[in-house]
């Protein structure tokens, strides 16, 4: 029996609802150098030009093993930090960010959003901050990842190093491309109505591995799987696979799609319109100034601006502004999408200044 774990959509994000306090609003929530440094966490962070991701558990911060890289469970959040210098430069660069699963946590969003700020606070508020919501990464967030990212369901624990073999549940995922053409595998329901032929798709059995090929699959998907197999066979090493196409319903791969659908399709309204707001500092209140295109000519040194491009939400710091403004940036931003109803945008948090290449595009009209 293989066991089944209903996997059903979860309607709403738990943690959207959170109203996250400003940073700094009281004494144990001041981001202060001194407790960064005081974070074995950051130990070294930053230091050469690479990338570094960690877990969030139970409030503290561990180290995710780099063979794990781009593999992220809808249980668990995660930061992410890129390190990279520009050409002809010394200097090194920094983006950090973190990432929550779907079913994480309000507290778990809590601490990841604290962290990052720290983390930033750690690297003398050299980095540019985001958020990323799982599903609705940035184009950034997935150029990371040359193989693409796995979304997985459940948390780190139920993976399969964690799990005696016997107790393993079969996983099935999907590969598909985005309009990027980055590409995702995510874990779906092992229902049988799930598996087309447009598309490639992993059934994970823990010691065997099935790579079905649909018929109309392209050849970027099947690439895309292998190359996903080849790390799992690296990471577990006895394990065996075998690629399918067209086979027989009494096969033991539809044997094991024993699922249902539950919900399928995506709750998730596409983006909302442009606008450009400004962040009252004494009231924390958004007033509108504008809706359609933003340009640089826009923004004021003196305050604090939200933008919203209907794909992603920018946070842009003014020069002038309180530089505690820099680390209220995500709280400003969670607000504010909580309100809209759009809580999985990315957020990019931007000080004047520094260069990102996506806030560039947002207001290149």
């Amino acid at each position: 029996m293989s066991g089944t774990r209903g996997l059903v959509k979860a309607k709403k994000y738990d943690w959207k609802d959170s109203n996250m306090a400003m940073f700094g609003s009281d004494t144990e929530k001041q981001v202060k150098k001194e407790s960064a440094e005081a974070e074995p966490a950051w130990a070294g962070a930053g230091a050469a030009p690479g990338l570094k991701i960690w877990r969030v558990v139970n409030f503290e911060i561990q180290d995710w093993p780099e063979e794990d890289y781009g593999e992220f469970y809808n249980g668990d959040s995660y930061i992410i930090l890129n390190t990279f210098q520009e050409e002809d430069s010394e200097a090194l660069h920094h983006d950090v960010h973190f990432w929550i699963g779907k079913n994480s946590s309000q507290d778990e969003y809590g601490t990841a959003a604290y962290k990052t700020v720290e983390l930033d606070t750690f690297l003398d508020d050299v980095p540019v901050q985001h958020r990323e919501v799982m599903g609705h990464e940035s184009a950034l967030f997935k150029s990371y990842f040359e193989d693409g990212i796995s979304l997985i369901e459940g948390g780190a624990e139920s993976g399969f190093r964690h799990v005696p073999a016997e107790e393993y549940i079969p996983r099935l995922f999907r590969f598909a491309k985005d309009k990027n053409g980055k590409m995702t595998s995510t874990e779906i329901a092992r229902a049988p109505g799930l598996v087309t032929e447009d598309d490639v798709f992993i059934l994970d059995m823990g010691v065997r591995i099935f790579q079905y090929n649909g018929e109309n699959s392209s050849p970027f998907e099947r690439n895309a799987a292998s190359t996903k197999i080849g790390k799992i066979k690296s990471k577990r090493g006895d394990a065996e696979s075998e690629v399918l196409e067209g086979v027989s319903k009494s096969h033991e791969f539809w044997e094991k799609m024993d699922e249902e659908e539950g919900e399928v399709g995506s709750d998730d309204e596409a983006g909302g319109d442009k606008k450009l707001l400004k962040v009252n500092m004494e009231s924390r209140e958004n007033e509108v100034i504008k809706e359609g295109d933003t340009s640089r000519d826009d923004l004021v040194s003196d305050d604090v601006f939200i933008v919203d491009s209907g794909e992603e939400v920018f946070v842009w710091v003014g020069a002038n502004a309180d530089k505690a403004e820099k680390r209220n940036g995500i709280p400003y931003a969670h607000n504010y999408l909580r309100e809209s109803g759009q809580c999985w945008l990315p957020i990019t948090v931007v000080k004047e200044g520094q260069k990102c290449a996506a806030f560039d595009n947002a207001i290149a009209a």
